[in-house]
């Protein structure tokens, strides 16, 4: 081989080189960095140990019971808001390929075949002519200055963003049927303590009703006994339509009939109560287990890259093209022949004047890549209220459980005092009724507040961003990651 062959080899190698290097390192626009701000060590009623991941954490178990496990188990499969945001996770990722296929060279290819001839008087030629052709054409877009590369980014944010949106779905399916249930359960709790009370106050009626017959009551006592009779079975309807419109949502949240889950639901069941422990971990465990704060972290990664696929249209664009067109001829009579066209070459593409467009579009991406920003900090911070306030209701509702708890003792035996005492003739009716309001007033607070606090740690632990992913998942997840 010839020295000069072997140096025009060598500087084709060389500029080769050179035009990889270019095409993978000159990319326009920043590079997105994760979002910081400062953030407490700890929460204001909070301890400094870190929970770590809890997106596995089942946390709905703590409260024992296993037709709620069951139906969160189904719903997490079958929720129609769940299973609409999956389908967005497709839409994505289709996006990313069509991001992508703008920097790759595309070729089409085609093929033709006409048979053509001439009739009538005024003809000039006599019989018929095939024509067979083919084109096969090329094209490809050198990505200079990184447009495609940056939509490319952006279409990958974006499909983390949706992974995000169905991990916030799922979040809030949990949250929304934990607490339908609880609010189920409380009210056949109520129901069921109506109920004993109408029982009660019937049997006092019945009562004064056979001390009016013996001179002992008068008709007075008599209709303020009916009077709290009546009133009680007013309020049992209206229980049971709140019950069952819990029931109702219950089954429209795991995607079945109502009619399909009213008979389970029905069967009795005590007011769930949480049996864990209160894991709030630290602010910065948000940032990872939160799916809300993470779809605002990809949003704005999406918009970084935006700008620099803005940018990347304020400088010239190069494109290379080519075709290809055999073709076969063959006339009636005659031999045939065939004819082979081709080109190929660069195209210069060289914004000059556009009214400030271009640079226009840059500016619109940087500011939305600001309000991402700034819609991510709001995202933390608001994330840090939720964990805040949800800690402070755990711990102040549950301090009033027990002198609730003792209120309804003491006004249970304060009833059975008054009862006897009226029975003996020691006291009027109007202790006896008094007594009754109170008992029924102390088990209608305590039972709203044990729903509250269940409710309370729902709160807390949806806050935290616990529980809304499968092992499984997340090994998925990871492994597509690596990949």
């Amino acid at each position: 081989m010839s020295t000069s062959l072997r140096t025009r080899i060598s500087s084709l190698r060389y500029a080769a080189s050179a035009l990889t290097l270019l095409l993978a390192g000159c990319v326009s626009g920043p590079d997105h960095d994760p979002p910081q701000m400062p953030l407490p060590a700890k929460f204001e009623e909070g301890g400094n140990k870190s929970n770590g991941s809890v997106v596995t954490a089942e946390w709905w178990t703590a409260y024992r019971d296993k037709r709620l496990d069951g139906l969160v188990t189904h719903g997490l499969r079958e929720n129609l808001d769940v299973l609409q945001a999956l389908e967005s996770i497709n839409s994505a990722s289709a996006n990313v390929t069509v991001a992508g296929a703008g920097g790759l060279p595309s070729l089409t290819v085609g093929a033709s075949h006409t048979l053509s001839g001439e009739k009538g008087q005024l003809r000039t030629t006599v019989g018929s002519t095939n024509t067979s052709g083919g084109e096969a054409s090329l094209s490809w877009l050198l990505d200079f200055f990184g447009q495609y590369r940056r939509s490319k980014e952006s279409a990958i944010a974006s499909l983390g963003a949706a992974y995000a949106t169905a991990d916030n779905a799922k979040l809030t399916f949990l949250k929304d049927l934990v607490e339908s249930y609880i609010d189920a359960r409380y009210y056949q709790e109520r129901i069921a303590l109506s109920q004993a009370s109408l029982k009660s106050r019937q049997q006092t009626y019945e009562l004064t009703h056979l001390q009016m017959k013996a001179g002992a009551a008068s008709r007075l006592d008599v209709v303020q006994a009916e009077g709290l009779v009546q009133s009680t079975k007013s309020e049992i309807p209206g229980l049971q339509q709140s019950f069952t419109e819990s029931a109702h949502h219950i089954a429209t949240l795991i995607g079945m009939p109502a009619s399909s889950l009213m008979g389970e639901l029905q069967k009795s069941a005590g007011q769930p109560v949480f049996r864990g422990d209160i894991r709030a971990g630290i602010p910065a465990d948000l940032i990872r287990n939160r799916p809300d704060i993470r779809k605002a972290e990809r949003e704005l990664a999406a918009a970084v890259a935006d700008i620099g696929a803005a940018e990347a249209q304020l400088y010239p664009s190069i494109s290379l093209s080519g075709s290809i067109s055999p073709s076969w001829v063959k006339s009636s009579g005659a031999s045939g022949g065939s004819l082979t066209s081709w080109s190929f070459g660069p195209s210069l593409n060289l914004p000059i004047f556009d009214g400030g467009t271009l640079r226009a579009n840059v500016e619109i991406e940087k500011s939305d890549a600001r309000t991402q920003y700034l819609a991510w900090k709001a995202a933390v911070l608001n994330g840090v209220e939720e964990v805040e306030n949800a800690l402070t209701a755990v711990r102040r509702d549950t301090q009033t459980l027990e002198p609730l708890r003792r209120q309804v003792e003491t006004a249970q035996e304060s009833l059975a005092l008054s009862t006897t005492s009226y029975k003996d003739g020691a006291s009027s009716l109007l202790d006896v009724l008094d007594a009754q309001r109170s008992v029924s007033d102390a088990q209608a607070n305590l039972a709203a507040t044990v729903q509250q606090v269940a409710k309370d740690y729902v709160d807390l632990y949806v806050a935290i961003g616990a529980g809304y992913l499968e092992p499984e998942h997340v090994a998925a997840k990871q492994t597509a990651k690596s990949g």
